[in-house]
């Protein structure tokens, strides 16, 4: 029994359009299945977790990476295992995991192929699977998620670059990574990931992993506003963590402090002073590859 969760208004509309899809195509191969569709914010999770204690073998989550986010936390430690269609603008996820980016092909993998586990995470007991983070560029999403009324396409994210480079600050903040490492000091950015992309295919950390049982760990240290362009295209390549100014960790459990903190939990943005991360290995059944292997 599979159970299909569309987000009709991921999008703008395109995943009411794929949703009837992959029914369609369910229902020619005489495959059992159910649909439903999100009303508000958190539903996914409800019917996840309902699909889970009705016995689905597997949820398809067909939307973007906000659909997926809380179709997954519905079906942690479930036994249950995720599916993804991706529908949404960003669709990062899907890029970390390995899932076929058109939703035919992503439809067929997951037909065809068995579930994997993977590792997901919690901030202050809230789930997240991807990225989350602080600084620079939490500060850019802010100004683009405004832009994104007046203007679409790459302008926003654009906009949001040149605003956060004339009004960024290094912020304050404590850092404690693991049982032994306590940081302290002003930082342009720090990164918690499980897995390696934002912003629609940003590899922010392209070192983490989402099957090895530990949470990666950037801080970086404060330039002058007039160098953060000469750092933009490490930052968008995916090389940002090879420079002097960035340190990487690798542990199971850290600790983010910092007055008014804006912190960006899997594309969404909260205020915090205090966040505390933990792993929780192996805590959710996906279709995807399973990729084994760790890079020191």
């Amino acid at each position: 029994m599979i159970s299909v969760i569309v987000n009709p208004v991921a999008g703008s509309g395109l995943a009411q359009s794929i949703g009837e899809k992959v029914e369609a195509l369910l229902t020619a191969r005489g495959i059992p299945h159910t649909v439903h569709h999100t009303e508000r914010v958190g539903h996914a999770t409800e019917l996840a977790r309902s699909a889970a204690q009705s016995g689905a073998d597997t949820v398809l989550s067909v939307g973007g990476d906000g659909t997926l986010n809380e179709t997954a936390a519905g079906l942690v430690g479930t036994g249950t295992a995720l599916g993804v269609i991706p529908a949404g603008t960003g669709n990062d996820f899907v890029k970390v995991i390995g899932t076929p980016q058109k939703w035919d092909d992503a439809l067929a993998y997951v037909l065809s192929h068995p579930a994997h586990p993977l590792d997901t995470g919690t901030v202050n007991d809230r789930f997240f699977i991807n990225v989350c983070g602080a600084g620079f560029d939490v500060m850019v999403l802010d100004y683009a998620n405004k832009a994104k009324r007046h203007v679409r396409g790459i302008w926003p994210y654009l906009y949001g670059v040149f605003a956060a480079i004339r009004a960024f600050r290094p912020f304050e903040m404590q850092v404690e990574i693991g049982d032994d490492i306590r940081l302290s000091g002003k930082y342009m950015i720090c990164t918690v990931a499980n897995g390696t992309t934002i912003g629609g295919g940003i590899p922010i950390l392209p070192l983490a992993r989402v099957d090895d049982g530990l949470l990666d760990i950037m801080v970086v240290d404060p330039v002058p506003n007039w160098r953060i362009p000469f750092y933009l295209p490490a930052i968008l390549g995916g090389t940002l963590h090879r420079k002097s100014i960035a340190h990487h960790y690798r542990a199971a459990h850290c600790a983010l402090q910092s007055h008014n903190m804006r912190l960006n939990m899997d594309g969404e943005l909260v205020s915090l002073e205090s966040a505390r991360f933990a792993i929780k290995p192996g805590s959710l059944l996906a279709h995807w590859p399973g990729v084994q292997a760790t890079q020191p």
